[in-house]
């Protein structure tokens, strides 16, 4: 299938380059020209502009975005919407709200463009891995993505059709509802990464202060945390690819002196708050989880720094730079 990518950054360049791998004409627009060469050097096309990347995809074009939400995802996507005309297909691959999907959709529909939203989890390593999507929008427009779904999949297996059925055989992409539906699930996913990488954090942070317990010398444990963070991912209850990424990160840099604490985050764990607070829904592990991210701004310690060491394991992501 022919593609046109606009935004080779972490995710995107990445992308794009597992779908030139996998035999996929992939047309790539980035603001920097570095990512461009890479492309290129990879099998791929580099296009010096918007238009210049439209042109050069065969009708019906299809045309995926991966960049950071908001005001610059709206303008590209305006300009894009724009230059495709009628059966085309626009994809919003990054984290914007999932009310903006549904807007966008409305917007397109009579024009006769098909709007996709495909929320994507897979950070540095799903290029080898592959990503796991969350796809809404219109039976009909997921239907023409899904050779790319497939191919950015582990495994290349998904679920195209919904209508309230769950298939055993759900792997890596699931068509999850109508426009907006595929960032809504993501939203609450990466919520629930907020939960689960506190608990780590916190946990960790416990153990290592051990050895200032209130105890006689003799009974005072030095605990191994690099050690201890392998123990837990050999048949452990707790055990996950957050885990085996906390592992590596201790295991580089048992102090975490690289990190200073401060933990970022991309909108999505308040949005994921403000969908339980409409819906009533009590998310006390979530919110706080939210929460300690705020605090980690004014003072960062040990289980501060190991945030920040695990969104790098996992999405390569700096302490002053958005993500999951």
């Amino acid at each position: 299938m022919q593609l046109g990518m606009v935004g080779l950054g972490r995710m995107g360049g990445n992308m794009a380059r597992r779908l030139a791998a996998a035999g996929h004409e992939v047309v790539g627009w980035n603001r920097s020209a570095e990512p461009l060469s890479r492309l290129v050097e990879n099998g791929g096309r580099a296009a010096a502009s918007l238009a210049e990347l439209v042109a050069a995809l065969r009708p019906p074009r299809a045309v995926w975005v991966m960049l950071p939400a908001g005001e610059t995802t709206e303008r590209v996507v305006g300009e894009l919407a724009g230059l495709l005309a009628a059966g085309d297909l626009l994809v919003d691959g990054g984290n914007s709200r999932f009310q903006d999907d549904a807007r966008r959709a409305a917007e397109l529909r009579p024009r006769g463009i098909h709007y996709v939203d495909a929320g994507t989890s897979g950070g540095v390593w799903g290029a080898e891995r592959g990503y796991c999507l969350m796809v809404g929008g219109a039976p009909e427009a997921v239907r023409l993505l899904e050779p790319v779904l497939r191919s950015l999949a582990p495994g290349g297996v998904g679920v195209v059709a919904t209508e309230g059925r769950s298939g055993t055989e759900t792997q890596g992409y699931l068509h999850c509802g109508p426009a907006g539906a595929g960032h809504f699930v993501k939203m609450v996913h990466n919520g629930i990464e907020y939960g689960l990488m506190q608990a780590y954090a916190e946990g960790f942070d416990i153990l290592r202060g051990a050895a200032g317990q209130q105890l006689p010398p003799e009974h005072r444990y030095a605990l191994d945390l690099p050690a201890i963070a392998e123990l837990w991912r050999r048949g452990s209850v707790v055990s996950s690819w957050l885990l085996d990424l906390t592992a590596r990160a201790l295991a580089e840099d048992p102090e975490l002196a690289a990190f200073t604490g401060r933990v970022e985050d991309s909108g999505e764990g308040r949005w994921t708050v403000q969908a339980a607070v409409e819906e009533a829904v009590p998310a006390p592990v979530i919110t706080a989880a939210l929460f300690a991210r705020f605090r980690s701004r004014r003072e960062g310690g040990f289980a501060d720094r190991l945030l920040s060491a695990m969104r790098r394991q996992f999405g390569g992501h700096g302490e002053a730079q958005g993500g999951g």
